[in-house]
């Protein structure tokens, strides 16, 4: 069986490049974040700096990529919030199936994101436009649930597969 899984383990470079890629991502719309935020703020009050109008929904817009995205580089991690109290209490086995149903549990999650999230997108996101931009559709404030259900899609693959190759190779010490 380890055989299987030092095949499967050549993946992993394309998972680290996934999750390169939605850090740089965050960071970016973090960096855009603060940077309007600050002309904004500064345009407020300094007479020839201008507020622009659409600084205020392209805020937000960012804040709900940079949440939502966030949350699968979590998943990644797994620094996800956890209930591990009764982990010292129970068999090491027992621990690893909850893990896995736990896993499970997110990635249906990640699923409905991604579906419900899409549909909202099309559709509800599709008829509208940003109040102070005209010209650019809703669609972009609505399509960062299915892309993050996407990321959390693929990232519980990855944390399935370590949680079930967990129960076939021993960990080296």
């Amino acid at each position: 069986m380890p055989k299987i899984f030092t095949t499967l383990d050549k993946i992993r470079p394309a998972y680290d490049i996934t999750y390169k890629v939605v850090l740089f991502i965050c960071k970016i719309l973090l960096i855009a974040d603060i940077l309007i935020t600050t002309m904004s703020v500064i345009g407020r009050y300094v007479p020839f700096i201008p507020d622009p109008s659409w600084s205020e929904e392209v805020v937000l817009t960012c804040m709900s990529y940079m949440a939502v995205l966030s949350a699968a580089l979590a998943i990644r991690r797994g620094a996800h919030i956890r209930m591990t109290a009764f982990d010292m209490y129970l068999p090491k086995k027992v621990v690893k199936a909850l893990d896995i149903l736990s896993d499970v549990a997110v990635m249906v999650l990640g699923v409905v994101m991604m579906a419900v999230g899409w549909n909202y997108a099309t559709t509800l996101g599709g008829r509208g436009f940003y109040v102070s931009m005209p010209w650019l559709s809703r669609f972009w404030m609505y399509f960062p649930v299915p892309l993050a259900g996407v990321a959390m899609i693929i990232f519980e693959i990855e944390s399935l597969y370590n949680h079930i190759k967990s129960f076939f190779v021993k960990e080296e010490m």
